[in-house]
């Protein structure tokens, strides 16, 4: 496997697996957020830099059954064009046809190939050989920086690796800082290291959560989930969000942590309303004795103020998944004052990891990306590293 920063690619044609899943205005398809191409442009540019060519692959949302229009890639060239000023992008109508072989053939130095969406074909997801092997055959050396999908064994992420020695592969800019602070946090953190779990469900964290006990010192749980705990503690939760099987696992988790001196923070006390919406109706009360008709929908004033206390005293911080429904603004205090906490733990010196689509989605909210360490572009893919999984797209260009 090569090292991305030693190799020179002068003359090579780079076949790079991006993460270009960018989310698109229903009505005018125009980019939302361009994080995850921003994150790629290093990987690209020291390739051309070097006097490579860049062949660039990546899916687009999830077609069904072939091309649809409003998941096409051609409607982020014009945006790809001006993350690279005076860089010719061509654009090829297709990942494996005609088009895609005759411009990858035809490709300068200096010059980029974007190609249309991978999951146009059913077979990048299926992870068929002969769909990668036909991909593997557009470049020189292939580079995966698309840390987002490393956690699938798509084509183009983990079956393509093996057309390639071990001499003409490798990690990109991207993949290799994802990586690297991942491994920061799950085998050298500082403590005290606090991981603060949101969101949902407690079905989608029960092993992060299980891997997390084993390493980290203070674990503190929001969103929706908490309230699966809270009543699993006896607590009157109303109509807040209860996964009801997942009763005996919250116990077990909480008896876990007792075991091994870990300390779990649930909120004390909510911002409830009467209804999911923006208008709804809102009081404050304790966690444990929500009345019926009405649902936890954040984390109130008194646990936003202690979880704060946890985090600024941190050394080490993951954060995987908001407080609450952050999106109405109700109901964005609690995520925020968290955000605050983790600016400021980061400001004195803790390192912090910020992973998972809400939460990085909370960080841009409130402008707060550009004062925590680490900002991954990996959702699944991350919490699936945490979990204590290997990961497909890295053991391939590995292997």
């Amino acid at each position: 496997m090569i090292t991305f920063a030693d190799h020179n690619f002068a003359g090579q044609k780079a076949l790079v697996r991006v993460d270009f899943n960018v989310p698109l205005d229903k009505q005018t398809l125009a980019i939302t957020d361009d994080t995850r191409m921003t994150a790629a442009l290093p990987t690209i540019k020291k390739i051309l830099a070097d006097g490579g060519s860049v062949i660039l692959m990546s899916h687009l949302g999830r077609p069904k059954g072939g091309p649809e229009d409003k998941y096409s890639l051609k409607h982020i060239v014009a945006h790809l064009s001006e993350l690279l000023p005076g860089t010719s992008v061509i654009f090829a109508n297709d990942c494996i046809g005609e088009q895609a072989y005759e411009f990858a053939a035809a490709l300068q130095p200096g010059q980029v190939l974007l190609l249309e969406n991978l999951r146009f074909y059913k077979e990048e997801e299926k992870g068929e050989e002969a769909f990668a092997q036909k991909l593997s055959k557009l470049g020189d050396i292939y580079i995966n920086d698309a840390f987002g999908t490393a956690h699938r064994a798509h084509a183009s992420t983990a079956v393509i690796a093996q057309y390639f020695s071990s001499d003409k592969k490798g990690f990109g800019l991207l993949m290799n800082s994802e990586v690297a602070s991942a491994e920061k946090v799950l085998h050298q953190a500082e403590k005290p290291f606090t991981a603060i779990i949101g969101g949902a469900k407690v079905s989608d964290k029960i092993l992060i959560i299980e891997n997390l006990l084993e390493r980290a010192t203070d674990i503190i749980i929001g969103g929706g989930m908490a309230y699966t705990f809270m009543k699993a503690r006896g607590g009157k939760i109303g109509n807040s969000l209860c996964e009801e099987d997942r009763l005996d696992t919250a116990k077990e988790l909480l008896q876990k942590a007792l075991d091994k001196n870990v300390s779990i923070h649930l909120p004390e006390d909510s911002v409830i309303a009467d209804k999911f919406a923006a208008d709804a109706d809102t009081k404050v009360c304790m966690s444990d004795a929500i009345p019926d008709g009405w649902m936890g929908l954040d984390i109130g004033p008194k646990a936003a103020g202690i979880f704060s206390e946890v985090i600024r005293r941190s050394k080490t911080i993951l954060w995987n998944g908001p407080m609450g429904v952050f999106e109405m603004e109700k109901f964005q205090a609690g995520t925020k004052a968290v955000a605050v906490a983790i600016a400021e733990a980061t400001g004195n010196g803790a390192f912090s990891l910020v992973g998972g689509g809400d939460s990085v989605s909370a960080v841009n909210q409130f402008g707060f990306n550009d004062k925590v360490s680490y900002v991954s572009t990996g959702g699944g893919a991350m919490l699936e590293y945490f979990e204590g999984k290997e990961l497909p797209g890295i053991a391939a260009v590995k292997a």
